[in-house]
């Protein structure tokens, strides 16, 4: 699923400071383009953090209301009302794919002649169920 958010990047000193404030997102980038990249990064982890625990996205506002969330959010010490109003996509499913890769163990049942010939011929089963599955997923 990809998605657009609102998000605000205002320049402190030497950071780049963000908001996202769908999301009620704080992160910072050393440049604005790590701004951005720190953004979709810190969307897409809360995003599947979301779904992991079955809580639904926000949907993303749309320019006046992420600008009155931004001001709603201001106080004496920041305002990201005054930054740059831009917006970030995220695949989520992409994401999940690219940095969930956690084992997760599976118990598998094989016939004993099929086991006894895998482990003769010194194939590590779980890796060529890992490769068998990925090429067939990623056949479809």
């Amino acid at each position: 699923m990809k998605t657009v958010y609102p998000v605000f990047i205002a320049q402190n000193n030497n950071d780049y400071l963000v908001f996202v404030p769908d999301l009620e997102i704080y992160t910072e980038g050393v440049s604005f383009v790590d701004a951005i990249e720190m953004a979709r990064d810190a969307i897409a982890l809360k995003g599947i953090s979301y779904e992991d625990e079955g809580i639904d996205l926000p949907l993303p506002s749309d320019g006046n209301e992420a600008m009155a969330k931004a001001k709603a959010d201001a106080d004496d010490t920041f305002d990201y009302s005054k930054g740059v109003l831009t917006y970030v996509d995220v695949d989520f499913s992409a994401y999940r794919k690219k940095y969930d890769n956690r084992m997760v163990r599976r118990n598998v049942t094989l016939p004993a002649w099929l086991n006894y010939e895998a482990e003769k011929s010194n194939l590590n089963v779980s890796k060529f169920l890992q490769e068998a599955l990925k090429e067939k997923l990623m056949a479809k």
